[in-house]
């Protein structure tokens, strides 16, 4: 815990700041930061520290924070890592409130110990650190760039985290080049301390703030960032660049869920139950900072393509296909609005294809009518070079239409041409038009737009979470206390089933045999066709052992399964230590689905859906979502998967009870997140009946965490 906790504006607006390894030699970063605070034209006392003395660019050199009368809001240490915390010692004479720690060799190189040191020191004495292994800060509120970054920065509304130092430099400086203007700029590096999730709750509130860009590696605290990213993304867009998106990243654990569960796949699942956009490239991030940063929410989702080539058109239809714009499509309203400025030969429907003749004139009068019509939403306007095509005054029509109308609706461009197009672009883009000459990154931006208008739309739906459904939490922790007393890891298939039983979850009437005598009893019992499953706590994957039998009519059939299973069992583990076999009803054939939840090391708690049975591993037909989780969140991640139609019925058959594979996500997530002891659990198959029937969990494998 952090001991009076300072007041995160004093991080983006400080009074004072103190650069700790302050430097005269050009070529050392303790000069690069001083030089840009001083190039920031940062209004607030600045004192470079430096036992040589001396003087740096103006500012009067102190040998140590001692020297300095008065307190220091803000510390920028740039020394090496094994004079850090002596330095951070001294930071708290002066009651210094943040301390950014520009130093690397901690953490990443696997100084862990000296890493803890100085942040428990730090909290402590009432600061907080931000770092270490970073290239800075900037903040357009004080202003003041305290970084080793470039100097010049067009101030703005984007706000950019970074976690990489590099990758942070070259985007700092990107977004100059592309006319972006910043709020602020933060290197998180190490997240010692402070992490992504502190300064979302900062910029979440900050009015210049209107949009915010992060780059990840890594996550530590998923749990309290997924909380924070659903406020923020409310409030306003946030767009992510996540590298390690290679599946090695995943290791296979004793469970489907704990298998599938790709690091990469989980985070973008859950980014995506956050509102939050994921980017593929650096490029494709910042021109949706760029776009959102200055573009109106629309009114609704009616998007136009205005064009004079049919080809390009096209293009433009798929483009909004593949990033969920929706085309308007009344012909009606289409025909009576363009048929004036349409000739005979092009075309009404969306797109509106003015053909290769259209003048700029033409344009024009489209654009207009767009733009005036309420049904239109939002508008792509694209063009190719033709030989009648105005090159020349193309560009003073583009800036026209839209400086006038940019506050009015979402407008987009995308031209393809020669060299003066190019140029045109080029220039446009610089004045802050939005304009391409590929047509598919002028689409993703309403793509993203409109990513974040359904966003917003979805959270004005008012529902209860997963508060509403009764688990028996007792009977489930008493269960799992005896399971752990004998110092196993995974409950046995009785154990399994009482833990079902106490979510209220429907399984199978089912027995334990000790015997064979005893299975031919219950199978009796429960009526044939029965199941048989070997009960074993050195058998996790029964059918991998030849542990199943399935569809058993009569007692010889149970007679010969129960013999075989044995013998499975007993070559499958010469040692194996067998509780009994389980004799279960053969329930009636439906789809099967598979349900889990566990806890993922960087998320927390979470759950997994998919197309379920013993092909599930080989279709990974799978989503994923933070706990916990809502009814709507929960019905996104059913739809989400590949096999969503088959829950819809096929060749014939009904709509199948997805509203029971909602509660089951629910019961599921509200275990996972309340019994601290257990890692995994999951219901393989889950089978699902025609709408109304329900569901039936087959078989429930649990297990325990290890801590």
């Amino acid at each position: 815990m952090v001991n009076n906790k300072p007041n995160i504006k004093y991080l983006f607006k400080p009074r004072s700041v103190a650069i700790i390894g302050a430097s005269q030699s050009k070529n050392k970063i303790g000069y690069q930061i001083v030089e840009n605070i001083k190039c920031s034209k940062y209004p607030g006392k600045v004192y470079p520290i430096n036992p040589k003395g001396g003087k740096v660019l103006g500012f009067k050199i102190y040998k140590s924070m001692r020297e300095i009368n008065g307190n220091v809001d803000l510390a920028c240490i740039a020394i090496p890592a094994k004079y850090t915390f002596e330095a951070v010692k001294t930071c708290a004479e002066k009651n210094v409130k943040f301390l950014i720690i520009i130093t690397s060799g901690f953490s990443e190189i696997g100084n862990i110990e000296e890493e803890r040191k100085i942040v428990n020191y730090a909290h402590i004495h009432g600061m907080q650190v931000l770092g270490p292994n970073i290239f800075g800060i900037y903040s357009s509120m004080a202003p003041i760039n305290a970084s080793f970054g470039p100097s010049e920065v067009i101030s703005g509304n984007v706000a950019l985290i970074t976690q990489s130092g590099a990758i942070g430099v070259a985007m700092f400086g990107k977004t100059k080049s592309e006319n972006i203007g910043l709020s602020t700029v933060i290197s998180v590096g190490n997240k010692s301390d402070i992490d992504e999730a502190d300064l979302l709750e900062y910029l979440i509130l900050h009015k210049e703030t209107k949009v915010i860009l992060m780059y990840i590696e890594g996550i530590k605290h998923g749990d309290k960032l997924v909380s924070v990213l659903k406020k923020t993304t409310v409030k306003k867009p946030v767009i992510v660049i996540k590298s390690g998106s290679s599946k090695r990243g995943a290791l296979a654990a004793a469970s489907h869920t704990g298998s599938l569960a790709g690091a990469d796949e989980i985070f973008s699942d859950i980014m995506e139950q956050c509102g939050v956009l994921r980017a593929e490239s650096i490029e494709e991030a910042l021109i949706w900072c760029k776009f959102l940063s200055n573009t109106p929410t629309p009114r609704g989702e009616n998007a136009i393509i205005i064009t004079n080539g049919g080809g390009i058109g096209v293009m433009a239809a798929d483009a909004c296909e593949k990033y969920g714009v929706n085309l308007y499509d009344d012909i009606n309203i289409l025909k009576k609005s363009f048929s004036n400025v349409v000739p005979e030969f092009g075309s009404l429907k969306n797109p509106i294809d003015l053909t290769g003749p259209a003048t700029l004139s033409d344009y024009e009068n489209a654009l207009n009518i767009a733009i005036k019509k309420r049904d239109i939403h939002s508008i792509i306007c694209l063009g190719c070079e033709t030989a009648g095509f105005e090159v020349e005054k193309f560009p003073k029509l583009i800036d026209k239409i839209y400086s006038k109308n940019k506050s009015t609706k979402p407008m987009i461009f995308s031209f393809l041409g020669g060299i003066g197009i190019e140029k045109s672009i080029s220039d446009l883009r610089h004045q802050g038009i939005p304009i391409f000459s590929d047509v598919y990154s002028a689409v993703s931006c309403f793509g993203a737009m409109y990513f974040n208008y359904h966003n917003l739309k979805s959270q004005e739906i008012i529902e209860k979470n997963s508060d509403e459904v009764n688990i028996d939490i007792k009977v489930i922790n008493d269960i799992v206390k005896n399971v752990l007393k004998e110092n196993r890891q995974f409950l046995l298939s009785h154990e399994a089933s009482a833990v079902m039983k106490a979510t209220e979850m429907q399984m199978p009437q089912s027995y334990i045999s000790r015997n064979i005598n005893e299975a031919v009893k219950y199978a009796n019992k429960i009526g044939y066709p029965v199941v048989m499953k070997i009960v074993s706590k050195d058998i996790i994957h029964k059918s991998d052992a030849g542990g199943v039998a399935l569809d058993l009519e009569n007692e010889n059939e149970v007679l010969d399964a129960y013999q075989a299973i044995m013998h499975n069992c007993r070559r499958y583990k010469p040692d194996v230590k067998i509780t009994g076999v389980e004799i279960a009803e053969m329930i009636p054939k439906g789809t099967e689905t598979i349900v889990g939840a566990r806890r993922d090391k960087s998320f927390g708690p979470i759950v997994m859906f998919g197309l379920g049975g013993i092909y599930v591993e080989v279709m990974k037909d799978v989503s994923f979502r933070a706990v916990p989780i809502t009814k709507r969140e929960a019905m996104s991640m059913i739809k989400e998967i590949k096999s969503y139609p088959l829950l819809l019925g096929v060749r014939g058959e009904g709509r199948k009870d997805i509203n029971s594979i909602i509660d089951t996500i629910i019961r599921l997530s509200k275990v996972i997140l309340e019994c601290d002891s257990i890692s995994d659990i999951e219901v393989n198959p889950l089978v699902v009946y025609e709408e109304n029937k329900g569901v039936k969990a087959v078989d429930a494998r649990i297990l325990l965490s290890k801590e």
